[in-house]
């Protein structure tokens, strides 16, 4: 599936369920957003979100406790859970969804290029999938995009309005 369809899927049901979607981006530097905001009709759903590219804007900005990201550093599935939990938090969305992870061309301390770590947090609690993504810089990132909107639908399709 590319970024557009899952991008387009995603908005198409949160507008459906009248629910709103924020967002904390690491590797994909606001591709997320980029991407949601190209589907007309997003307005009504998506409230905003973070570049938090830096490590240490992730805690100042979107709240990720500092002991979390000095003990693991900026790749892990739980500073991604935190992100996309204060991006949610944060932004007053129903939802919130994160990214973090090594797109390359380098490893980042010591974790390999490909590994990324997408999250939603919603109504229900946080879901965290790990990727090991082939490919060059642009194809991690893009692919990390699509990762991230397929798993919020995937959980929205799954999951009972909230009243």
């Amino acid at each position: 599936m590319e970024m557009a369809v899952a991008a387009a899927a995603a908005v198409h049901v949160l507008v459906e369920r009248r629910e709103t979607l924020a967002t904390a981006e690491s590797l994909t530097g606001g591709l997320v957003a980029a991407t949601i905001v190209e589907i007309p009709g997003v307005s009504s759903v998506y409230r905003g979100g973070f570049v938090v590219y830096a490590t240490e804007l992730k805690g100042t900005l979107a709240g990720v406790p500092a002991d979390l990201l000095e003990e693991r550093g900026p790749v892990d599935p739980d500073v991604a859970a935190k992100l996309a939990e204060g991006a949610r938090e944060r932004c007053g969305a129903d939802w919130g969804l994160a990214t973090t992870g090594v797109a390359g061309p380098e490893p980042q301390d010591g974790k390999p290029v490909g590994l990324v770590y997408v999250a939603v947090a919603g109504p229900t609690g946080t879901r965290v999938s790990e990727l090991k993504l082939p490919g060059n810089r642009a194809e991690v990132r893009t692919e990390s995009v699509t990762a991230v909107l397929q798993l919020l639908t995937d959980i929205l399709r799954t999951t009972p309005v909230q009243v």
